[in-house]
């Protein structure tokens, strides 16, 4: 992951630094891909796509990860237009659930007019989401009101655990409240289990490859089972590497309460299974039959592309879509981009 640092050639641009972003064209782009279905061109939108702002990570005392990128530039469009992404939705995973009210307003003011600065001055490739301390739930809905109303952002960027509250606890209902007043997409990205880390030392990159999954997993069966999807049945959840493991095992969610009852304390609107069909997901589980079951599980109109950009997770996530059979042109057409641009109101 360090090839992402040791391959920059970067000459700063003006209007994007004041942004805490580098952009430059000191290199030839590639020719860019084109991506046809159907006899249609496709606008290809990568949901799944990460950055960081340069001084962000400085005012919580910690040193910016060299794995995620400060500065976005040729080398990242080069990569957009080989693999034919046109345009990504940016998110920074969050690292400031631990900082006070008025460190985490600082910080999230400065993140989130940066983006979006960013993201202005490139709209035809870039969009961004905004950050929110969610773990003060009253900020966090000024925050997200403030990014989409105010800085033009599309929607916000969550954990998938906030210090040691689930998302389903009612302290983050007014944040759910307000992602539904406003219609803004949430996006939620696992964050490890630091937790389980003495067992998943070893061999494998289990800390990943395991937990991140694992998390996502735990985040939305407590948004089920906790009924915070039926006090907010119009919330617009997106949840990162195809939703982890739970839409691969869905139908035991379904039996849990069958087959132990006095061990279910709420009683849910419909069956555990039916709330996926509401959720949406991520491309990024590699395999044309995983992806072929999470449509059967949740549907073609809540697949997105996702590319976990700039881990080198993968480099063909357009080919995915395209090889998977079994899919209309309809789907493919949906999943590369047509429900992205639905969900976070993007223009194509």
């Amino acid at each position: 992951m360090n090839r992402w640092m040791n391959r920059r050639r970067f000459i700063s641009d003006t209007a994007a630094a004041m942004s805490g972003f580098l952009f430059t064209q000191a290199v030839k782009p590639a020719e860019r891909r084109r991506v046809v279905v159907g006899g249609k061109q496709v606008k290809v939108i990568d949901i799944h796509s990460h950055g960081a702002i340069s001084g962000a990570m400085e005012m919580m005392g910690q040193r910016p990860p060299g794995n995620i990128p400060l500065l976005v530039g040729t080398d990242r469009l080069r990569q957009m237009d080989e693999q034919g992404i046109d345009i990504e939705v940016l998110s920074i995973n969050p690292f400031w659930y631990s900082a006070d009210r008025d460190l985490a307003s600082r910080l999230i003011q400065m993140q989130n007019q940066k983006l979006a600065e960013f993201c202005a001055a490139h709209s035809d490739r870039f969009v961004g989401l905004a950050s929110v301390a969610l773990q003060h739930p009253d900020l966090a809905a000024q925050q997200l009101e403030e990014g989409v109303k105010k800085l033009g952002l599309h929607g916000a960027a969550v954990g998938d655990v906030v210090n040691s509250d689930e998302l389903a606890s009612p302290k983050f209902d007014p944040f759910w409240a307000k992602a539904e007043e406003l219609g803004a997409a949430i996006f939620i990205h696992p964050q490890g289990m630091p937790e389980l880390r003495s067992r998943l030392q070893g061999n494998g990159v289990l800390t990943n490859v395991i937990a991140n999954p694992l998390g996502t997993t735990i985040a939305l069966s407590h948004l089920i089972f906790e009924g915070t999807l039926d006090r907010f049945p119009k919330l617009k959840l997106c949840a990162a590497h195809g939703g982890g493991y739970l839409p691969s095992y869905a139908d035991r969610s379904d039996q849990g309460c069958v087959t132990f009852p006095e061990q279910c304390t709420k009683t849910l609107k419909k069956r555990p299974t039916e709330y996926l069909k509401q959720i949406y997901f991520d491309s990024l589980i590699f395999t044309p039959e995983a992806l072929r079951h999470l449509i059967a599980v949740a549907g073609a109109t809540q697949i997105m592309l996702g590319t976990d950009f700039p881990y080198p997770w993968t480099t063909t996530s357009v080919d995915h879509v395209l090889k998977t059979p079994g899919l209309t042109d309809t789907e493919r057409i949906a999943i590369l981009g047509g429900n992205a641009a639905r969900l976070f109101g993007i223009a194509v």
